[in-house]
């Protein structure tokens, strides 16, 4: 068996905001800027004063303990939730007031905990579905079949085969998606959001349900997909060799606050983010 090859991650240096990002990333805008942002619900305040700046092609991990608040703030980045506060800037661009089909065709695309395809279209129409920000035909046309529709419906064959070989998938295009093994059907969420044609993407808990084998393997391809499209990429995950083995910058969520910030090495030993994994040793 193969050596498992170990993955290259850039060195995070500081901005003026006393932020960090990769240093190939410094003389571009960074892809997401959240200042303050914060969300109630009713007394309850779920995410507070949540602060993450990243690089146009850094690769960052959101993690912390279950409940924390991680997929909260997803929801608040791509404006599923409206923050009650603060700011989310998005390839410099103040996102306040936006939607969600706004701020995706402002250049961010995610997945979800709970997988979401449409299980009885098959793997390329699922895949078709993430190019509606790139249509370019009307109504009329695709009723007609006039051959303005021909054409890009060959545009967006050829752009799914494409995105499908990613992950070798491009031999199951016309399989149902519904009858996909759980592994593939995560994999595919993944190919839709890159349909997109996203700079930020965003992958809640993507290994999920996955064996060491095939984690390994989408640790590849996320590293495969910054390097080919030149994206960011964040993700919320649970596995921490993942996290630790291809994120440059690390988040840590503890009961909607940001405990740490910094590189697999600098949370693998704080102190703070032990106690919030792992509990507060007794004394005595």
């Amino acid at each position: 068996m193969n050596e498992k090859k170990t993955f290259q991650r850039g060195r995070l240096v500081p901005l003026p905001t006393n932020a960090f990002i990769p240093e190939r990333d410094l003389e571009k805008t960074p892809i997401l800027e959240a200042s303050h942002l914060g969300i109630d619900f009713g007394g309850l305040t779920a995410v507070d004063d949540f602060n993450l700046t990243i690089g146009r092609t850094e690769i960052a991990g959101l993690i912390g303990p279950n409940g924390a608040g991680k997929t909260t703030v997803f929801n608040l980045l791509t404006k599923v939730y409206q923050p009650t506060r603060g700011m989310v800037m998005i390839d410099g661009y103040d996102t306040a007031g936006m939607n969600t089909v706004q701020v995706n065709k402002l250049g961010v695309a995610r997945t979800f905990q709970n997988i979401r395809l449409f299980n009885a279209l098959s793997v390329e129409d699922n895949v078709k579905l993430g190019m509606h920000n790139a249509i370019k035909y009307n109504m009329a046309a695709g009723v007609l079949r006039l051959p303005v529709y021909w054409k890009q419906e060959r545009i967006a064959h050829e752009r799914a085969l494409e995105l499908l070989s990613i992950f070798d998938m491009q031999d199951l295009a016309d399989v149902p998606a519904g009858s996909l093994p759980y592994g593939a059907q995560r994999r595919l969420e993944i190919v839709r959001a890159l349909a997109t044609n996203p700079s930020l993407l965003l992958l809640d808990e993507p290994a999920a349900g996955m064996n060491p084998s095939e984690t390994y393997e989408l640790m590849e391809n996320i590293v495969k997909i910054r390097d080919t499209f030149h994206i960011a990429v964040m993700l919320i995950e649970h596995d921490m060799s993942l996290v630790m083995g291809i994120c440059e910058g690390i988040c840590v969520l503890n009961f909607g606050k940001v405990i740490a910030k910094g590189t697999a090495e600098d949370i693998q030993s704080n102190p703070v983010v032990i106690e919030a994994y792992l509990g507060k040793k007794k004394e005595g």
